[in-house]
This record gives structure tokens, sequence and C-alpha cells, in this order.
């Protein structure tokens, strides 16, 4: 049987608890593993460029550098990191413009551990969910 290495994934979001909370997910998961977390859309950046990770889970609205802007920059810089816009509620402009500018797909931050772990692996692959 081939091991394939664990989908690296960076948390965004600008609230511990719920960096904290997505992080206590993805450590149930096997073929998951986080590898950095940041703030907002600037701290983003330079952990991205410090942990290249496959997959990043980048929180809307925050100070500093908002999640659209970030996920512009990540996917101009590292165009196969797969971004997935996260929002507490459905902002459908914020949404589509995270879309435009490169998300791949987004999740409501109370999404299940399944179905977030589901969507990280889609994204992983290239596919939205």
């Amino acid at each position: 049987m081939i091991e394939t290495a664990p989908i690296r994934v960076m948390i965004v979001d600008d609230h511990g608890v719920v960096r904290r909370g997505l992080a206590a997910y993805l450590r149930n998961e096997d073929d998951l593993t986080l590898v950095g977390e940041a703030r907002d859309g600037q701290e983003a950046l330079a952990v991205c460029e410090e942990v290249q990770p496959d997959v990043v889970l980048m929180d809307l609205i925050m100070p500093e550098l908002g999640g659209v802007a970030a996920t512009h920059l990540i996917r101009k810089r590292w165009p196969d990191v797969q971004v997935i816009a996260l929002t507490s509620f459905k902002e459908k402009e914020l949404v589509r413009d995270a879309l435009e500018a490169g998300a791949l797909s987004y999740l409501l931050k109370n999404v299940s551990g399944d179905d977030l772990a589901g969507a990280i692996r889609a994204a992983h692959a290239g596919r939205s969910i």
C-alpha cells in the first residue's frame, strides 16, 4: 500500500477560539495536518511563505489585510495552494469576491468536522464542494 503525505492545512482567522476549534477538527483526521496559523491576511502571507500549505482555510473579515485580498495574493504567488473561504454567515457579495479572488469554495464557520475534512480533501484534489 502506498502511503501519501498528509494534506498540509493552514488556518487564517482573527479569532483565536475559531482557530483552536478548527485545529481540533484537523487533529481527528489522519490525512490532515495543521502546519500554520495566522491572525490576519498580512500574517497569512508570511506564514504561507514559511510553511507552504496545500490548503488554506481563510476567514473573510479580518483587520489589516482581509481575506479576499489575502486570497488574491496567495493564489497569485502560490497558484498550487488552494483556498477555502470561511464566513460566519452567507455574505453573498463577500463570498463572490473571495471566489473571484481565487478561493475554490466557501464554508460557514459552523461547519461539521466531517464536512470540513471533506472540503479540505476536495480542495486538495482541485475540486470545490
